[in-house]
């Protein structure tokens, strides 16, 4: 078949660096027709003292044009054709490598001192990433948890491209004292593929289409709410639907009052805030609210922190999250993607980014969210790893999530006929 994708993930779980590369080379090898325009790769913070030898090792196996990649503590993979397989804590290299005709691939490594001012033109994010507006890129973004300023990059991007899907996670480890990293080769940088700070990435133009799923985890309890006072991010007074102003300290208490046992046990651990992002969307669904942490109360004033800016005006609902709520979460939001989506013929396959308190550890069996996935979105391999924070979009903008387990599924925008 002339001009076609291929989009193919191989997994290893040899404790042995070497070992693990000849395996995935090996797999990819077997599969591969063609050329590879793309290598993406995750590999186990177990290998983190030989972070430095990988990308040398792997790209004298399988030259490859383009690499990024990071460590976690969590790795995804394919296990066979069929299944995937999330290793957590254990030794695992996860190899994924595409043949995208007719895509334009746009490699970057950006340091905190590249980032532009917030107050710069468009422009200036856009000479930073090498790509016009025009071309309409979307982004796989892998990000240092403790250099890349990452919230600052989402607003440039964000601004610089709206219409663009941002997908990623920032790398992580398994064990405490051991350092994340991120890999990088753009076919020149053959003395810096290992990095330590920043974020790698690339932007994908042409005849490629990048989609997201974004499981927050979280299902709504209680009726939603208006703030009218806040100050920073912290919720002085709000109404709730009958228009009654009250602390939300107090309102909290009357919701939490009206639950069952079951949930109120649940609110003293896992209790969330849910701030809606369209202001003028007046049904709000699953989806629609940006999950933030509660920070603080303070029971003098009966006020509330949350882990995110707040404004006058804007409409909120608490949330709980367990298991059950996480399950429930991804299942609805991929049966709607499925009953949505007019075909998945194009689709060659998917990332996926989630948080290290997911996995095994939340559901107690491992493979979940994964194999949940292939059930929806069949035959297409999916790879990714358990992050420090989900890099995804809600309602249009791009935010750093905690929790949460983010999806980019990828198809190419034409059909090719045999």
């Amino acid at each position: 078949m002339a001009n076609k994708m291929q989009w193919i993930n191989a997994l290893s779980i040899n404790p042995s660096l070497e070992k693990a590369i000849d395996e995935v080379v090996d797999k990819i090898k077997s599969k591969l027709d063609g050329n590879a325009d793309l290598g993406i790769i995750f590999i186990s913070s177990a290998f983190a003292s030989d972070y430095p030898r990988l990308m040398p090792i792997l790209l004298d196996k399988l030259p490859l044009p383009c690499v990024i990649g990071c460590g976690g503590g969590g790795i995804v993979g394919m296990k066979n054709d069929y299944q995937p397989q999330e290793i957590e804590g254990n030794p695992a290299l996860s190899l994924t490598v595409a043949s995208l005709p007719d895509v334009e691939i746009t490699p970057f490594h950006i340091i905190p001192d590249d980032l532009p001012d917030l107050d710069s033109p468009p422009s200036a994010w856009c000479s930073m990433i090498g790509v016009e507006i025009q071309k309409e890129p979307n982004f796989i973004l892998l990000s240092d948890p403790f250099s890349a300023k990452i919230n600052e990059l989402l607003e440039g991007l964000d601004f610089a491209y709206p219409g663009a899907v941002k997908i990623g996670g920032l790398a992580s480890t398994s064990t405490m004292g051991v350092g994340s990293g991120l890999f990088y080769y753009d076919g020149s940088n053959s003395d810096q593929l290992f990095r330590t700070e920043g974020t790698v990435g690339i932007a994908l133009t042409g005849n490629i289409q990048v989609e997201s799923i974004v499981a927050q985890g979280c299902r709504p309890i209680g009726e939603t709410y208006q703030v009218t006072k806040g100050q920073r991010n912290v919720i002085l007074e709000m109404s709730d639907r009958e228009g009654k102003i009250d602390s939300p300290l107090n309102l909290l208490r009357e919701l939490i009052n009206s639950l069952s046992g079951e949930d109120q046990e649940l609110a003293q651990y896992a209790l969330f805030m849910g701030i809606a992002r369209d202001e003028f969307k007046l049904e709000l669904g699953a989806g629609d609210f940006l999950i933030r942490n509660l920070v603080g109360v303070d029971p003098k004033y009966g006020a509330i922190a949350v882990g995110d800016k707040i404004r006058t005006g804007q409409r909120i609902k608490f949330h709980l999250r367990d298991a059950k709520a996480s399950a429930d979460d991804l299942e609805t939001l991929l049966a709607t993607y499925y009953n949505n989506k007019q075909s998945l013929d194009q689709t060659i396959g998917a990332l996926m980014f989630s948080c290290l308190g997911r996995g095994e550890g939340l559901y107690g069996k491992p493979n979940f969210d994964s194999q949940l996935f292939l059930d929806y979105v069949t035959d297409i391999p999916i790879a990714g790893f358990f992050c420090n924070g989900e890099i995804g979009p809600v309602a249009g903008n791009t935010f750093l999530h905690g929790y949460t387990s983010v999806f980019g599924i990828f198809s190419s925008k034409d059909t090719v006929i045999d």
